[in-house]
């Protein structure tokens, strides 16, 4: 094949120069015919095209080829082959041939399949507050000098492209939740329309066209910020584009080089700011001669007023076990000993594990996100360790508690022994009746005066338990006696018959005249 140079040569030799064409073809290293070819022609480069492709070997099985071909393109994404699994396929039927000459012929497939514009798309426009969209991506980053994979959620405002990056352990309901609330508060405000994918946490079944059946969960947040939610068409990832290209430019632009940060709250509150240096820095697509930020501020009268907090829990039931733990997620998290054995309700937040018996909260805890761990909350047993104050010492839940200043002191005062365990048993059973606060200023008072055991915190606790004599009443002057009656009990001995008066020492007889 003539390269475009030679080609170049040989005109210049001809029309320049005005050699003939034998002496092209003797100086080139060409015959006649192609020198010939490229003058007449008129062209500047060739290319040969084949008319068609034979397939030797394939021929007899391209109809099968093709249905695989069709099937495959039936299926979602997700549960697509690959080329190879339909090359393993024709060889079990009988098909000798190379694996090029079936990627070949379904590239020429798919080619004819898409020539109708079915890879073309159409450009989208959005009005201030009309829609934003929202995605997941997984990043990698350093956090506390371990390596791990965070689930990151992207909101985007479609019209002023204003974005929101926050990262989360896992990729649950309560994370969307949470996201949500996250976004709409940084923004000031939501769209009156939600453009989702179709995941698991806000669809729970797909229906012809755009009909869907969103979770009950999903759809009370939406209600709650008075959004609509529109999830896309399987495999139409144009529909919500923006967020798409914004998860490549987070990427690239926040994720790279790899992130290193002590916590993810820190992490968190870094990506926040850079969210905002962004959109400050960023000329807007559409609106070339403004940034991100200006358009946003703008669009912030448009948006659906902030209406406060959603709360975003994923609920579930568990059941406490003797030793007063709910097992959720691979943990344990204690309750209160009367939660023990029974039914309870756990409310899973992104940040937070709440419990409850028959509506009563008896457990809150920090949640855990890591496998096989157990949260004690030793308050929690306390009914059980004034029934068994044995357990103080080895009682997995007393291990390394921060008690309160005044009470460690007290316990380090009382020593260690068993006795030393009874006494300061006794005064954390006090706490039952009269509360941390009031037994925490018993031991202070007690270890101001000295001796500091569980006769003298308890003690010093019914004294304070005891009423407070009444004030006395402050009489208004007005109301006061100018002679005030005087207490003796001998104007009493008068009226009795017989009795000799003190005053005139004569005797009253009564009846006698």
């Amino acid at each position: 094949m003539l390269i475009v140079e030679t080609i170049a040569k040989v005109r210049r030799d001809h029309i320049v120069d005005k050699k003939a064409i034998k002496a092209i073809a003797r100086e080139r290293g060409l015959s006649r015919n192609t020198v010939r070819k490229v003058l007449r022609s008129g062209e500047t480069s060739f290319a040969y095209a084949r008319g068609e492709q034979p397939y030797p070997k394939l021929g007899p099985y391209l109809e099968e080829l093709r249905r695989l071909l069709a099937e495959n393109e039936e299926r979602s994404r997700r549960e697509r082959v690959t080329m190879l699994r339909h090359f393993e396929d024709l060889g079990r039927s009988g098909y000798s041939g190379g694996y090029d000459a079936v990627r070949r012929y379904a590239r020429q497939w798919r080619a004819a399949r898409s020539s109708g514009g079915s890879d073309a798309f159409i450009p989208l426009s959005f009005a201030p507050g009309e829609a934003y969209q929202f995605d997941w991506s997984h990043e990698i980053v350093v956090l506390g000098g371990v390596t791990v994979t965070l689930k990151v959620a992207h909101v985007r405002l479609c019209y002023s492209r204003m974005m929101s990056v926050r990262a989360y352990p896992r990729e649950t309901q309560e994370m969307v939740f949470d996201a949500h609330e996250r976004a709409f508060g940084f923004f000031g405000g939501a769209c009156t329309r939600g453009i989702y994918d179709n995941m698991k946490t806000a669809v729970d079944a797909i229906f012809a066209g755009k009909e869907r059946r969103f979770n009950l969960r999903f759809a009370q947040m939406c209600s709650h910020y008075l959004v609509e939610p529109v999830a896309c068409t399987p495999g139409a990832g144009w529909e919500k584009g923006q967020v798409e290209n914004q998860v490549g430019t987070v990427r690239k632009r926040f994720f790279a080089p790899r992130l290193h940060f002590a916590t993810l709250e820190e992490m968190n509150q870094w990506l926040e700011a850079r969210c905002v240096d962004y959109a400050k820095t960023m000329a807007h697509p559409e609106f070339k001669t403004r940034k991100v930020w200006d358009v946003f501020m703008e669009e912030k009268a448009s948006l659906v007023p902030w209406v406060g907090p959603f709360d975003g829990f994923h609920e579930t039931t568990a059941a406490a076990s003797k030793t007063c733990l709910v097992r959720f997620d691979r943990n344990r998290y204690s309750v209160m000993a009367k939660a023990a054995n029974r039914p309870v309700s756990l409310r899973a937040y992104a940040d937070r594990v709440e419990i409850r018996l028959d509506g009563e909260i008896v457990a809150t805890h920090a949640r855990i996100f890591n496998r096989d761990r157990v949260a004690y909350d030793p308050w929690h047993y306390l009914p059980v360790l004034a029934r068994k104050p044995g357990a103080l010492r080895n009682g997995a839940p007393f291990k390394d508690w921060a008690l309160p200043p005044a009470l460690a002191r007290v316990r380090r005062r009382l020593g260690v022994g068993d006795d030393a365990d009874r006494q300061f048993v006794a005064i954390l059973a006090a706490v039952m009746d009269d509360g941390l606060e009031a037994v925490e200023a018993a031991c202070r008072q007690a270890l101001d005066g000295g001796p500091c055991g569980r006769d003298v915190v308890l003690n010093i606790l019914a004294r304070r338990r005891e009423e407070a004599p009444p004030p006395p009443l402050d009489v208004p002057a007005a109301l006061s006696l100018s002679l005030e009656p005087a207490a003796d009990c001998d104007r009493y001995d008068r009226l009795r018959p017989g009795v000799v008066s003190k005053e005139t020492g004569a005797g009253v007889i009564h009846g006698t005249p």
